[in-house]
């Protein structure tokens, strides 16, 4: 596994877990919710940055 993708994996399963801790209600309170579903917003932007370099980065290999 390369380092991009035990990126991508490693920021996957923590937004996987947050997700769950707000679907299964261990929030507390709605502070706590709306935190939570903070970090699972800029989790998803993380991934998402990265999934897009590594796209670029793939494609300019392809064009060498």
């Amino acid at each position: 596994m390369d380092f991009a993708e035990a990126l991508r994996k490693a920021i996957r399963d923590d937004m996987n877990n947050y997700a769950d801790d707000i679907a299964g209600g261990g929030c507390g309170s709605y502070e706590n919710y709306r935190y939570l579903c903070g970090v699972v917003r800029g989790l998803a932007q993380a991934e998402r940055h990265l999934l897009d370099l590594q796209q670029a980065a793939e494609e300019a290999q392809d064009h060498e």
